[in-house]
């Protein structure tokens, strides 16, 4: 069965210092995340990579990785607008942020027919939650209008950044490890004691054991389909918050658990996260990198 490896590419980086962080050097050899991603991916399985990016970096997005991915894999782009809304919509006066990571996946409409694992662009996972991901999809989801799904859960602590707050799905599960509940939550913060969030005037701890979502989903078709339908009622709704207001893949998700309409099998992995929300987090990859290819994890350079 063919599966697809999606990555959400289209994201501006604001808090990267304004630079397109997905396009950053991190290993030795020139390597951005995604390569190692898209290695990792490959190893595990999954057939053909697309690459959801802006117009605008095209041209950069190619010369960077683009490229060089097509002589190993079959790629494929679309493109994250943010005026592309149902008929009869249009963006609202002086917004500029784009619509979130489920908006990007309705770029995918009629490009990826089949089950396919997404990926944030500018997050390591390590190897595990891609081969997890791949089997549950071949093993489980050959109906590509089942609304049955799968995601990577990690350790929230193995999350965490040095240098300041992530956002983060925080995962309820049943005795079966199907996902009750996510709900996205903001500014998760490194204590001495774990994380906490802030509460008031004041901070709320949070289990550092917990299970979190780093948005790498297994799923299918069906979920861009119903998301492309879901559309006009999140635009219907913003109302009150129009120039910040984003139609996010864990909200989504969670909304169908919560109406019985999907199901979701929490795929554990102890693999440690890392990544690039803020700028001064780029010496702690380039670092976590280097120790990986000293372990032998990686060849170097990656793709030989």
């Amino acid at each position: 069965m063919k599966t697809s490896l999606v990555i959400l590419a289209a994201g501006i980086g604001s808090r990267f210092g304004g630079g397109i962080k997905q396009l950053e050097h991190m290993g030795p050899a020139g390597e951005i995340i995604m390569h190692y991603s898209i290695y990792d991916a490959l190893a595990a399985g999954f057939d053909r990579v697309v690459f959801i990016i802006r117009k605008d970096i095209e041209q950069d997005f190619k010369e960077i990785i683009g490229n060089e991915m097509e002589k190993i894999c079959p790629c494929e782009y679309v493109f994250q607008a943010i005026d592309d809304l149902p008929e009869g919509y249009s963006v609202p006066e002086g917004r500029t942020k784009p619509w979130g990571t489920a908006q990007a996946l309705l770029a995918c409409r009629g490009v990826v027919n089949e089950p396919f694992i997404v990926i944030n662009a500018d997050d390591y996972y390590g190897k595990e939650g891609f081969k997890l991901i791949h089997d549950y999809l071949v093993e489980h989801c050959t109906d590509n209008t089942a609304m049955d799904f799968c995601m990577a859960g990690y350790v929230l602590e193995n999350t965490l950044s040095e240098n300041g707050g992530v956002s983060r799905g925080v995962c309820e599960t049943n005795a079966a490890s199907d996902l009750v509940r996510v709900t996205e939550t903001h500014n998760i913060t490194k204590t001495a004691t774990g994380a906490a969030v802030p509460d008031g005037d004041g901070w709320k701890d949070i289990d550092p054991k917990s299970y979190v979502s780093m948005n790498m989903w297994g799923l299918t078709p069906a979920l861009i389909d119903r998301l492309y339908d879901g559309f006009p009622a999140f635009l219907d709704s913003i109302s009150d918050n129009p120039m910040k207001a984003e139609y996010l893949l864990p909200m989504e998700v969670d909304k169908l658990l919560q109406a019985g309409q999907a199901t979701v099998k929490l795929l554990p992995t102890n693999d440690k996260w890392f990544g690039v929300t803020y700028k001064e987090d780029k010496p702690a990859v380039v670092a976590a990198i280097r120790k990986l290819i000293a372990d032998g994890v990686y060849p170097s350079p990656l793709f030989q």
